[in-house]
Order: C-alpha cells, then sequence, then structure tokens
C-alpha cells in the first residue's frame, strides 16, 4: 500500500515551515527533495567510505568502487537497459546531451543536415543542437505541439526527410506535463534508419520507463530530479551508437594506454568517463533510485495520477487561472497565469509567503514559451510526497494572489 504520510517522513525537509506557514514543496520539476537514506549514504561515503574510485588496491578504494559502480548496474535496471555497460555515468541530462552533442553527432553531421525537435524542449535539448548549428551548418527542424499541448508522433515523423540524422525529443514537457508517445516516434524513426534522442528527464521521475520498450537510441537522466544528490545522472546509449562514438573529454579512466606518439582508449562506458568521476554523487544516486524501486514506479505513477486529477479538477474552478497545457496524458505538472497584470515572479512571491514553493519564469523552454504567446509563468509540479491538501494550500494562496491584484 503507498502510504504518502509514512513515506513524507523519509524527507526530513518537509517538516520544515518556511515564512511561518508549514513548508509546501511545489517545484519537483526543478529538484526533487532528498530521502533520508539518500543523506545517509551520502554522509557516510563521506565520512567512513571515500577514496578514488578504479585507481587504488587499498580497502577504502575497493569499497568506493564497488559501491560507485553498483549504481551503474542500478540504473541498468531502473530504465531495463540490455546491459549495464550502455550506462554512461554523467553529472546529469544536459551533460549526456551535450556528449551525444560532441562525440556522435559532431564528426558525422555535414552542412545542411537536419536535426529534428519539437518546440517543447528544454533547453538542455536544444543548445547543444544550436551549437552544431552555428559551428558545422546543421539544420534544426523544429514540431509544434497542438493547442493542448499535445506532440502528434506522427508530425514528427512527417518532418523527418532525407537529410535528417537525429531526432531529440523530449518524455515529458517540464512546462506542460504533456507525456510524450516516444515509443512511437522510435518506431517509425528506426524504419528511416534515424536515431533518437530522448530527454528523460521529467518522464524517469514520474512513471516506469523501459528503455528497451521504448526503442530510443539515446536516453538521459539526472538525478537530482529523482530524489538524488545534484551532480549525478546518467545516459543510456545504445550499444550499437556507443560503436560509432568518439571519445568526449580526456583523462584519466577513458584510456587504455598512452604513450608520446599514441593513445589507445577504454572501451565502453569507461571510455566516455574521463577524471575523477562524481563518486559520492553518484553512490547517493543509486541509494536513490533503490527508494523509487522499493516504492514501485508504478505506484509512484498511480499516486500522482490522483494528484493531477486533483489538481487539475481543483484549478479549473478558477476561472481567471490560465493553464497552460491541457493534455490527457499530463503528469502532475501545472503552468499558470493569472488574468491582469499580475506578473509570475509576483505570484510565486506571494505564495512563497503562504510556505509554497513553486517555479515563475521561462522554466528553461523560451521557444515554448514563445508558442504560447507568454512571457513567463508559475510552475507547480508534484512529486511522489505530495498530497491532495497540498492542492488545496496551493488553490487557496492563488486566490488570496488573485484579489490582491483583482
Amino acid at each position: 500500500m503507498y502510504d504518502v504520510t509514512k513515506i513524507r517522513a523519509d524527507f526530513p525537509i518537509l517538516a520544515r515551515e518556511v515564512n511561518g506557514k508549514p513548508l509546501v514543496y511545489l517545484d519537483n520539476g526543478a529538484s526533487a527533495q532528498k530521502p533520508q537514506v539518500v543523506i545517509d549514504a551520502v554522509t557516510r561515503a563521506y565520512s567512513q567510505e571515500y577514496a578514488n574510485v578504479h585507481r587504488g588496491l587499498h580497502y577504502l578504494s575497493n569499497l568506493a568502487t564497488e559501491k560507485y559502480e553498483s549504481t551503474r548496474g542500478i540504473i541498468a535496471r531502473f530504465l531495463n537497459a540490455a546491459s549495464e555497460d550502455e550506462i554512461v555515468f554523467t553529472s546529469g541530462t544536459t551533460e549526456g546531451i551535450n556528449l551525444v552533442s560532441y562525440a556522435w553527432a559532431a564528426p558525422r553531421l555535414e552542412p545542411g543536415d537536419e536535426i529534428v525537435l519539437s518546440v517543447m524542449e528544454h533547453h538542455a535539448n536544444i543548445v547543444p543542437w544550436h551549437f552544431l548549428r552555428e559551428r558545422q551548418g546543421v539544420v534544426l527542424k523544429w514540431v509544434e505541439v497542438d493547442g493542448k499541448g499535445d506532440l502528434d508522433p506522427q508530425a514528427v515523423l512527417d518532418a523527418i526527410g532525407p537529410k535528417t540524422k537525429l531526432v531529440a525529443v523530449t518524455h515529458m514537457s517540464n512546462v506542460l506535463g504533456t507525456v510524450v508517445d516516444v515509443a512511437a516516434i522510435c518506431r517509425g524513426a528506426r524504419e528511416r534508419g534515424v536515431p533518437v534522442l530522448v530527454d528523460g528527464s521529467q518522464a524517469a521521475v514520474h512513471m516506469p520507463v523501459d528503455v528497451q520498450a521504448i526503442g530510443c537510441d539515446f536516453y538521459a537522466v539526472t538525478g537530482h530530479k529523482l530524489y538524488g544528490p545534484s551532480g549525478s545522472g546518467a545516459i543510456f546509449i545504445r550499444r550499437e551508437r556507443q560503436a560509432e562514438m568518439r571519445p568526449f573529454l580526456g583523462g584519466g579512466d577513458m584510456i587504455r594506454e598512452v604513450g608520446r606518439d599514441a593513445v589507445t582508449w577504454n572501451d565502453p562506458p569507461m571510455k566516455f568517463e574521463a577524471g575523477t568521476p562524481g563518486i559520492v554523487q553518484q553512490i547517493g544516486l543509486g541509494v536513490a533510485l533503490q527508494y523509487l524501486m522499493d516504492l514501485g514506479m508504478a505506484n509512484v505513477a498511480a499516486h500522482e495520477r490522483v494528484l493531477r486529477d486533483y489538481a487539475r479538477d481543483r484549478l479549473a474552478g478558477l476561472n481567471w487561472l490560465n493553464v497552460q497545457g491541457t493534455s490527457e496524458t499530463k503528469g502532475a505538472i501545472f503552468s499558470f497565469t493569472l488574468d491582469g497584470a499580475a506578473h509570475a515572479h509576483d505570484i510565486s512571491t506571494i505564495l512563497d509567503k503562504r510556505g509554497i514553493a513553486v517555479r515563475a519564469g521561462t522554466h528553461c523552454a523560451m521557444p515554448l514559451m514563445a508558442h504560447l504567446g507568454i512571457s513567463a509563468s508559475c510552475r507547480a509540479s508534484f512529486g511522489l510526497y505530495n498530497t491532495t491538501e497540498e492542492v488545496d494550500a496551493l488553490v487557496s494562496a492563488l486566490e488570496l494572489a488573485h484579489e490582491l491584484f483583482a
């Protein structure tokens, strides 16, 4: 049984107050809070078990290496990768996508080659491709979303042409909450011989993910949204794509031999992991993912569907509130503006005075903001520990904000 009260007790920060009010943390889309087991694991790794990995033969180095490398297997199970060797450690999704841009795309894309993107991508899945546009003459092709905020897989496939070399698309919009049918996109793209990169930053937090069933070539996740430490993350890279990639960074661990006149590379995934890594961060991520798997991602998704439906109904009763994105296949993420002159930053400040943490701004999605015809919005993003009572608190605070700006 999913006991949200018991789960909340696992997160010490949820017991605190902000501005004299109980904390209502609804900024999970930006970064999630950490359970005590992750905090304890990070503390223990630094205080009792710390050493560099892979290089030492002493007890602490072996222990740190074992715990660090065990996370690779945990991530593989979490994403249902065929092999843990298909998991490359990164500092987060941004590094993962940049890795693909530099190590896979840059060596093979020529002027006029195309990358297909949706208009609701996070900047982390836009800017690395702009690098290729500026430096190599690559063309970015944009696919729009419909009035509900849905992305039609067929529209993505229709954008693929003879010069298309990659499709890069989010699994879940960080602004609208829209869940994209990436499996359908991957099936169609594969028939056309085009690889697909999926930004899984939001989706992996809210639902079970099976990269084999999806059929993608690359799937990037970030640890700090997955209730793990900041600076942790990974990208799934299909074995065939790894073989096509050159090293991204040079240094320790990614080499086999170094001489004055030549260097040979290590095998993947080590080939793409240079230097001393985020040892403790990745250990903490492994603990966080194990925590999620023990809860069951299907159970997390079911709980968040209840929150989504309840929040959708409550917010729909506020006829002066403009919710962006009304997809039927969306997660518990709500971006909104108020009628009148209230700016998103003002609304966020009023909510903060009531102890409610939301995000305000462009959410690193400026092309989507332009498409929606707004300069900024507030975003309430729910997680596994949120409750319907916190939805009520959000609605009450929004009513206060409306009164102040009426």
